[in-house]
């Protein structure tokens, strides 16, 4: 079998692939040490910095381009931060394109400005079987009330992980917009007269103290809002209008959430002190630390969601929890938390190569003969597809045999896998690949793809910034398995590998950065979005989870691969905060009570989690095909998906939710596989017999994959599997 592997690699290896085009010349570094990362302080160090010229320099960026398919971002970013790389997948990322009028969830409001006013809306949640979603009313507006002609777009004059403030120069207005604040605050920057105004009837309007800095207003839709005055502010009222006199200083409106007084006494004493950015600092692994700028006087007041409750560690040392204040939100009840800083730590993740529990013993001589069949059918020559995307997950599949191959004590197939990932990966590094490759765009900062800079729907939007984490972390699963079974190799492709690590995991901010800070990673809701630069009704959005987590777990595995122990901490930092994230909102359990009691009774998995919407379709599939649902949030599958899913409980639920499903005509093989790999968690059997069914498999998966899979199931005492309770804590603690 082996003699007739080896004859058909020699004979598709000499034949040699296609002719292809000049090669990048790669920077060769002058030494080891100064190719290691720059190191960043506080935080733990990913390669970020790198050069924006047309010279030769190391570390490597790839040739730049001018896309004709890219938004010009100069429409609504102040012109100093032009010279930066920009953000593509941020919380306001509406707000900068076409006219920048659509709204982005703020928790725990929608915010929709203009280029004269600012709405804002406490949305009503609105569900049904099928999604669930927040809809948009102006119950506030806000603007300069003499101002009828405007002719200039608001601007984004600064941003951060946690906030972005934007201007409305011909209002006059400023706006701190942090994430989570109860306050919608804002400045007045010359004396102005200014006008709220809602779409609600005013049924009553009273100030609340002698000084005319505090006011309360109810609609006749329920709600009641305060709004409080740095200094005196003289207020009139219509049916549907707020007007000021000319006024100067700073003003937060604040919707009061339920009818309890003490909810108006917390509101008052935390008035006083406003945020006007904040960020995220990753100072150890597992960890992160909110931090807030803050102005006024007193302590500082932020809405956490279930989440941020469920890894805050630092109560009680500076961090109050206030159970009475909460707010409604999609992402569940948002809670007041009083403190300066959070601490948000996370539980430890198991970055492996191989299996985490081994695997059993007596099934090696299965797996082996399924990874002998399919290295024989590796064909770098037979590749038709020229996407980022299907490219990179034959990569990765590929790369998976050559750890099984490890861990199944069978290296005689590896060398066939490193040619083959040689073939399939250096073409796109060096430039030399027919059809398509990776360019570098500095409008907005990042990679992109030849057919993606002149086509926004090639390689599924990658040219316009969508799905950047999924695409590179299959390259990236690949050249760190390829640099750990050939050292040599990954040293001289090291440059190329960073530079494609450091488009979606740079820490870096401002212009010494060739990339924006964590393109995908969202830092308040701590898990990544993939819409790119499109315009969203619903912001930005995310599909697969489990290919977010390949992204930052093959990242640390390429931390692993070079010896880099700052890469592999943001790596697995990022995995663990991902994984913590999918099973918080895409995995829906039986009687969970994070969604309405309809959206929970029918659906077990999210298929698409928008910003402001929860929908049970798929960009590809309709809600009735559950067993691409299911699969979208599994694959690809590695070492790693066994914490994404170690609710064996819900597993449990989620399989026999999608089983009826794959009764239906033209359920595809590959998609079946996932299923009954779900199924092998706790009937490993039963999954087995029909795994060895199939009759075909997913273009990232193979039958040695699944049974590796399979054979891994339950050879430990499963208390110890996950990263919960590592051996180290059990023994030495």
């Amino acid at each position: 079998m082996l003699k007739k592997l080896r004859g058909k690699v020699s004979i598709a290896f000499t034949q040699g692939l296609k002719k292809r085009p000049k090669p990048y010349k790669t920077p060769k570094p002058e030494s080891e040490s100064q190719s290691q990362p720059p190191s960043q302080s506080p935080e733990f160090s990913v390669p970020t910095t790198m050069p924006r010229t047309n010279k030769q320099r190391f570390p490597f960026i790839f040739p730049e381009t001018d896309s004709n398919v890219l938004p010009e971002p100069s429409n609504f970013f102040s012109q100093n931060l032009l010279s930066n790389p920009l953000p593509t997948n941020s919380f306001f990322q509406n707000f900068v394109l076409k006219n920048g009028d659509v709204p982005e969830y703020f928790h725990p409001y929608l915010i929709k400005p203009s280029n004269s006013s600012l709405s804002l809306s406490y949305p009503s949640q609105i569900s049904n079987t099928a999604f669930t979603y927040q809809a948009f009313n102006s119950d506030l507006t806000i603007t300069n009330s003499n101002e009828k002609t405007f002719h200039s777009n608001h601007k984004i004059s600064s941003y951060s992980d946690l906030s972005v403030t934007l201007e409305i120069p011909s209002s006059n207005l400023r706006f701190f917009l942090v994430r989570g604040s109860p306050f919608v605050t804002f400045s007045v920057t010359q004396p102005t007269p200014l006008s709220i105004s809602t779409i609600h009837a005013i049924l009553s309007f009273s100030s609340s103290n002698e000084s005319q800095t505090k006011f309360t207003f109810q609609f006749n839709n329920g709600q009641t809002w305060l709004l409080y005055a740095s200094s005196p502010i003289r207020l009139n009222h219509t049916l549907s209008e707020i007007t000021s006199d000319p006024f100067c200083g700073v003003i937060r409106v604040a919707l009061l959430p339920g009818s309890d007084s003490r909810q108006v006494a917390v509101l008052d004493r935390f008035s006083s002190c406003y945020p006007v950015s904040g960020d995220a600092v990753f100072s150890k692994p597992y960890s992160v630390e909110y931090k807030w700028e803050k102005k006024g006087w007193g302590d500082l007041l932020i809405l956490a969601h279930p989440l941020h409750l469920q890894l805050l560690s630092n109560v009680g040392s500076g961090v109050v929890v206030l159970e009475d204040l909460k707010y409604k939100s999609i992402d569940g009840d948002l809670v007041g938390v009083v403190g300066d800083s959070w601490i948000l730590e996370t539980n430890h993740v198991s970055v492996t190569w191989h299996s985490i529990r081994g695997i059993r013993d007596g099934s090696y001589d299965e797996i082996v003969s399924a990874l002998v069949r399919d290295v024989e059918g590796l064909n770098s020559a037979g590749i038709s597809t020229n996407s980022s995307y299907f490219y990179g997950k034959l990569v990765a599949r590929a790369a998976r045999l050559a750890l099984i191959a490890e861990e199944v004590c069978f290296p005689d197939v590896i060398p066939a896998v490193r040619k083959y990932l040689k073939e399939t990966i250096e073409p796109w590094l060096d430039g030399s690949f027919n059809g398509n490759g990776f360019l570098y765009d500095k409008k907005w900062g990042g990679i992109v793809t030849k057919q993606g800079s002149n086509d926004s729907g090639a390689d599924f939007g990658f040219g316009i910034y969508n799905d950047h984490h999924y695409h590179l972390g299959y390259f990236l699963y690949g050249i760190a398995v390829l640099a750990k079974i050939d050292p040599a190799w990954g040293r001289k492709y090291k440059p190329q590998a960073y530079s494609l690590m450091a488009d979606f995991m740079t820490l870096s901010r401002g212009s010494n950065s060739s990339f924006t800070r964590l393109r995908c990673f969202d830092l308040y809701k701590l898990h990544s979005w993939a819409g790119g630069l499109t315009e969203f009704a619903d912001g930005r959005n995310q599909e697969s989870t489990s290919e977010a987590v390949n992204a930052y777990y093959s990242a640390a595995l390429m931390g692993l691969a070079y010896g880099d122990p700052h890469l592999v901490a943001m790596g697995s930092t990022l995995t663990a905060l991902e994984i913590h994230a999918a099973q918080m909102w895409w995995q829906v359990k039986e009687g969970g009570n994070v969604y309405e009691e309809d959206f929970t009774r029918e659906n077990r998995v999210v298929g698409v989690l928008w910003a402001n919407k929860r929908d049970s379709a798929l960009w590809f599939a309709p809600p009735e095909w559950r067993e691409c649902r299911l699969g979208i949030q599994l694959l690809p599958i590695l070492p790693i998906s066994e914490v994404l899913f170690s609710d064996v409980d819900f597993v449990r639920q989620l399989v026999e939710w999608t089983l009826p499903a794959l009764n239906r005509e033209g359920v595809g093989e590959g998609w079946k596989g996932f299923v009954y790999a779900l199924q092998g968690i706790y009937d490993s059997e039963s999954a087995l017999q029909k795994i060895r069914s199939l009759n075909g498999f997913d273009d990232g998966n193979t039958l040695t994959n699944l049974l590796w899979w399979i054979h891994s199931r339950g050879a430990e005492d499963d208390s110890f599997a996950h990263g919960k309770h590592s051996w180290f804590g059990h023994y030495c603690h």
